[in-house]
């Protein structure tokens, strides 16, 4: 029998020197979390993740890479709690449904997220917009940049509702449509919608409350779901592990979404006294979308841009936000920052911080608002919103002091998201 001598080899394997950490040295720190600013430190970072926040400004090794933001303010990357990735105003969009298609739809999205993502917001969530889940994806995969989204998908509506997608056709194009594109009427119906945005991917669930704005029914402002119906929402969400956004204008809607156990309401614009103890009581958050009051009443005034309906309920509902932001603000409702972009130009949700702002809200609680409270709201609180040790590396700079000049947050000269810059300063 022949021995078969078995000899063991050991492989020592050198790596190749490469850059094992970034430094980020920070003239100006704004953590999240801390209620004042720090001077003159440095954010270490190995692979997406945050390793160290040192006092100085730290030295790097040989192989490691250094950023220096010494001349500016430096904070979490920015969260947008409200957007519409898959569109943007314009005067003509009531026939844009019966122009493009849904791939025209989807490479407009690519556009917008991109120049979200360049405006410092790195993630957000998306209120309502079937194609965005595949956007999502597309980002997931580094196919394309733009920021990290949390997708509702097509909103939930019960019929003739802000969310019904036939308001305004003639009647023999009206048809029926069902809980498939998220109209739903009945317990049954509103269960089998939730079910249907599970199976399509979605991250959280969106339905309105009440009327809204931009469709071309009358009632911006009616409750358009009965208590039960939310409540069979909310309970099949939170089933498959899912929370209720609600959109909601007029005060019973908003009660009413309130006591079905929504996380957030969105705009909120009428909300009485009853609702502010109710968003107290239930620990909901509210997001007010202050740019979105702003810019339908802005647009509302230029002949011809809305319908005649939709420029009358834009006059009536966008000019109160701000008040009613002001008030729950005072109250001591929780506050999560969100734009509803797409009512406007995406890239400018930098604009809420200013409004936010004039309306009473200190600057470093509307940073907060759009950094540590939104993680929050959206259940990331121990992933992303503060500049923290084991938090990933979302990290935005802007040129100059945003606690003094509110316009500082449109000058976002640096953006990170996991870890790798999407945009560094020219100078």
């Amino acid at each position: 029998m022949k021995k078969i001598l078995l000899v063991t080899i050991s492989f020592t394997f050198l790596s190749v020197s490469q850059a094992q950490r970034t430094y980020i040295w920070c003239g100006t720190l704004i953590d999240g979390i801390s209620n004042e600013p720090k001077k003159n430190m440095t954010i270490v970072i190995e692979k997406n993740k945050i390793s160290a926040v040192e006092n100085g400004y730290s030295t790097a090794d040989a192989a490691d890479k250094t950023i220096d933001l010494k001349s500016k303010t430096v904070t979490p990357g920015w969260i947008d709690a409200h957007v519409h990735l898959s569109h943007e105003t314009n005067a003509n969009r009531y026939l844009e449904e019966f122009q493009l298609n849904d791939a025209d739809y989807a490479y407009r999205s690519v556009v917008f997220a991109k120049r979200t993502l360049m405006a410092g917001f790195t993630t957000v969530r998306d209120a309502g917009g079937e194609i965005v889940l595949s956007l999502k994806k597309a980002i997931n995969k580094g196919l394309i940049e733009g920021p990290r989204i949390f997708a509702a998908g097509t909103p939930i509506g019960s019929t003739g509702s802000h969310g019904d997608p036939t308001n305004g056709y003639r009647t023999d194009l009206m048809g029926d449509p069902g809980p498939r594109v998220g109209v739903a009427n009945g317990v049954d119906e509103c269960i089998k919608a939730v079910r249907q945005r599970y199976k399509e991917g979605s991250d959280v669930i969106k339905i309105m409350a009440t009327g809204g704005v931009l469709d071309v029914s009358s009632n911006g402002s009616g409750a358009q779901y009965s208590e039960a119906e939310m409540k069979a929402i909310v309970q099949t969400a939170n089933d498959y592990g899912l929370k209720v956004m609600a959109h909601a204008h007029g005060a019973e809607g908003i009660k009413r979404a309130l006591r079905a156990g929504v996380i957030s309401i969105e705009h909120g614009t009428l909300m009485d006294d009853e609702c502010i103890e109710l968003f107290k009581k239930n620990g909901a958050w509210y997001v007010p979308t202050l740019i979105a009051g702003k810019s339908v009443s802005d647009s509302a005034k230029i002949p011809n841009y809305f319908p005649p309906v939709v420029a009358k309920k834009a006059m009536e509902i966008g000019p109160r936000l701000q008040s009613t932001f002001a008030k729950a603000y005072r109250a001591g409702v929780k506050i999560a920052f969100g734009t509803d972009a797409g009512v406007y130009q995406h890239g400018k949700n930098w604009l809420e911080f200013t409004y936010m702002i004039e309306a009473g809200m200190p600057a470093m609680e509307a940073i907060k608002a759009a950094t540590i409270s939104a993680a929050e709201l959206l259940g990331i609180k121990d992933q992303l919103g503060s500049i923290e040790v084991g938090k990933i590396a979302d990290v935005v700079a802007v040129d100059g002091d945003p606690l003094k000049d509110s316009q500082v947050f449109g000058k976002v000269v640096f953006v990170m998201k996991e870890g790798i810059v999407y945009k560094t300063p020219t100078h």
